[in-house]
């Protein structure tokens, strides 16, 4: 499996040192010693897990891969040896760590002793986060019990093997009614603790882009404001980078002088004057774009139609604007997906990573607060500056939504950017609906398009309350000040974008 990764790079194997174990393990396991040394003979392996140092796409990092032919991958204390000591090269040598998992869980013949091991193994994975070190895991078949909820699903980012079995629980201790598809890779997909399912053919570029988003990473530029894109049909001002562009600046090695900065930014990266500085004009209409300034809106209410036009440009419009590559993060760890809201990182055509969170114009649901809570401390933690792109009505108001707990995943999305400590750059280019929207949003640095509008409430909700006609509608939302040019008056937004 590592060498799928790292290909003719050479991998260099380490070990821990060596201490003394009592016959037949710490429990005196008749026939203990026996089934090591037949799983050391099958495998050429001395225990269940591998580690070292190697490169994938020009990314040096720590590897760490387990053997499940060596006693069905499981952890005592040897593995957690080994493990541990991955966790310290990486946190030593500040490269990321990439873990190959496929284990059936804590060796039974070491009783407590093996099942401690994840308090050591979780101990040495929070050391790695709090020092900004990423951690990625390929989950492959099988991949059950306490390796899972360590190594596998304690990770930034989990990437996972079709068809691989996966979850806490193992083939033989589920319930006998127990659907399979939820101990799936795509199971796992759909409940969002799987990031991506990735077929093993496209795993050493997928890991190779990961390992160039996360880092580690010196000091990166603000995400630039996004410039405005016309509606369907109309040509863009101007080509966008493709792919191939930045595949040059990801997979380009990093200094060779020091394997500690393999995460550092491509050398022909663009300066933080021509990617992150503010644009010209700060707080006047078009701000950060070229070519004509669009109309804007007369009134409220035609900010508002402008805004539900379904030709206007979408996230996913202005998402493939910005990135030639994106990687996508799938959930919210707690078993909840938002199909309305897109979060991962993306690579710029520079190469720089910027996180993303972006609405795409429903209602986001709890789930959604949740992906993007994580995403924005996940790129926090690493150095990664944020780009949000604000559009949606509101958020999701029906009784299930109450039931997963809306206002406290409002909450902790208000509470991700407040603590953000990275620049976080904010367009709303759509609906801009109440707090649901301004839970994502920049305090200081956002921006708007010339279709979009933000308001306290809709202006059809206002009316109610005030128990206004309908026909007042378009009165309310001019006394609203909910467009593009309010905003800027009000100083709620820096710049109409154009």
């Amino acid at each position: 499996m590592i060498a799928l990764l790292t290909g003719a790079t050479a991998f260099t194997e380490h070990r821990p040192p060596p201490r003394p174990r009592p016959p037949d393990g710490p429990l005196g396991w008749a026939g203990y010693d026996a089934a090591r040394r037949r799983a050391a003979d099958r495998t050429g392996e001395e225990e269940s897990v591998v580690y070292g140092t190697g490169s994938v796409g020009g990314r040096a990092c720590v590897l760490l891969s387990f053997e499940f032919g060596f006693l069905g991958g499981s952890l005592g204390g040897p593995t957690g040896d080994r493990l541990t000591a991955a966790y310290e090269l990486a946190l030593t040598r500040r490269l990321p760590l990439l873990a190959l998992v496929a284990t059936g869980g804590s060796r039974m013949q070491e009783g407590m002793v093996a099942l401690t091991q994840l308090q050591r193994v979780a101990a040495a994975s929070v050391r790695l986060r709090a020092a900004g070190i990423p951690q990625i895991a390929v989950v492959r078949d099988p991949t059950t019990g306490g390796g899972w909820a360590t190594v596998g699903a304690g990770a930034d980012v989990v990437l996972a093997l079709p068809g691989a079995q996966i979850g806490f629980a193992g083939s033989r201790v589920r319930p006998p009614d127990a659907d399979p598809y939820a101990y799936s890779a795509e199971g796992q997909f759909a409940a969002g603790q799987v990031d991506a399912v990735v077929p093993p053919g496209e795993l050493a570029t997928a890991v190779a882009h990961w390992l160039h988003a996360l880092g580690p990473h010196e000091a990166l530029p603000p995400a630039p404001v996004p410039r405005a894109l016309p509606p369907a049909g109309e040509p863009p001002r101007t080509e966008a980078a493709d792919a191939d562009t930045v595949e040059a600046a990801v997979t380009k090695p990093a200094d060779a002088a020091t394997e500690g900065t393999a995460g550092a930014e491509p050398a022909t990266a663009g300066t933080e004057g021509a990617a992150g500085a503010k644009p010209a004009n700060v707080g006047t209409e078009g701000a950060a774009g070229a070519g004509s300034t669009p109309r804007l809106p007369a009134t409220g209410r035609e900010a508002v139609a402008r805004a539900r036009d379904p030709r206007r440009p979408r996230a996913e419009a202005y998402l493939a604007d910005c990135f030639p590559v994106r990687l996508p993060l799938h959930g919210d760890r707690s078993g909840g997906t938002d199909p309305g809201l897109l979060t991962g990182f993306g690579l710029r055509a520079d190469g720089h990573p910027v996180a993303y969170v972006a609405q795409c114009g429903t209602p986001t649901r709890p789930a959604g607060y949740r992906a993007a809570a994580r995403t924005i401390r996940l790129a926090d933690r690493l150095g990664v500056p944020v780009l949000t792109l604000v559009d949606t009505p509101g958020a999701a108001n029906d009784a299930e939504a109450e039931r997963a707990g809306a206002g406290a995943a409002i909450a902790d999305a208000f509470a991700a950017i407040a603590a953000a400590r990275v620049p976080v750059t904010t367009l709303v280019i759509g609906e801009g609906g109440s707090g649901g929207a301004l839970a994502l949003a920049s305090p200081d640095n956002t921006h708007v398009t010339a279709d979009s509008y933000f308001s306290v409430i809709a202006p059809e909700l206002a009316a109610a309350i005030l128990k206004r006609a309908p026909s007042e509608t378009g009165a309310t939302a001019d006394q609203l000040r909910l467009r593009p040019q309010d905003l800027v008056e009000l100083g709620i937004a820096r710049s109409i974008v154009t």
